[in-house]
């Protein structure tokens, strides 16, 4: 069976050994390496080019997001940052790694780590990764929920409300909060079906069940809660909800 050959970077030894000590309980893993700050991991990573690296974000001289940042996306291999704080979330969100773990770290959120990197980049026909195939292009966000940091799938967002240079993502099950600006979101996000209808919300355009004209204006219904459109963005709304509809006539 192929194995996830695995790197694990922290400069708190005793921090470094328990993620050894369940990554041996992990069938699927070869840890090929440790090293105690960002240098030896650099010239680690260039000598041994792991598969994974478990990479912890506060270390001294050179951080975890300096050294992903030195690499660049096409030579760094897959990363879950390891954390005792979450102030790092959002850059962690913005450079695409595959999970984002808090310390102490236990072995349910190992296990969750590897399954995603296995879906997402390594090895897509693998076992581990029956049932997940679909969510390969659905990218994932590091949250806050009840004290501990979990990825949010895109997907599961309904709608975003701008918070100044915060955004709020709201799902079925509640809302969270992120440290990036709607405008970005809204860049990044267009592609797959998000659009702007309000300086302040960014929406999913196939949850629209209803654009409804009031007499303050126009709302959109998105899982029972009004919406307000504001009129710079109501033509396009109205053209993006009839070529949708459209679409889905002639499949």
């Amino acid at each position: 069976m192929m194995k996830i050959r695995t790197l694990v970077v922290d400069d708190e030894p005793v921090a470094r050994a328990r993620m050894l000590g369940l990554l041996s309980e992990e069938a699927d893993v070869e840890v090929v390496g440790e090293c105690a700050d960002g240098s030896q991991a650099r010239a680690a990573i260039e000598a041994k080019a792991p598969d994974l690296v478990f990479l912890d974000v506060q270390m001294p001289h050179m951080s975890g997001v300096d050294l992903a940042t030195a690499f660049g996306p096409a030579q760094m291999p897959a990363v879950v940052f390891v954390t005792a704080y979450d102030d790092r979330a959002a850059e962690a969100f913005d450079m695409g790694v595959a999970d984002y773990v808090r310390k102490p770290v236990q072995a349910d959120r190992i296990a969750e780590s590897l399954r995603r990197v296995l879906a997402s980049r390594l090895v897509p026909t693998h076992p581990a990764v029956v049932g997940l195939r679909e969510r390969e292009d659905d990218p994932t966000i590091p949250v806050e929920l009840a004290g501990t940091t979990r990825m949010l799938h895109r997907s599961a967002v309904q709608w975003v409300e701008a918070q100044g240079d915060y955004a709020r993502l709201h799902t079925v099950d509640g809302s969270h909060l992120v440290r990036i600006s709607l405008a970005t979101l809204a860049e990044r996000w267009a592609e797959a079906g998000f659009v702007r209808i309000h300086r302040s919300y960014l929406v999913q355009l196939k949850l629209i069940g209803e654009l409804r004209l009031t007499g303050g204006g126009y709302v959109v219904i998105i899982g029972g809660r009004e919406l307000p459109v504001s009129r710079r963005h109501t033509r396009e709304l109205k053209d993006r909800l009839v070529r949708a509809a459209k679409q889905s006539w002639t499949r």
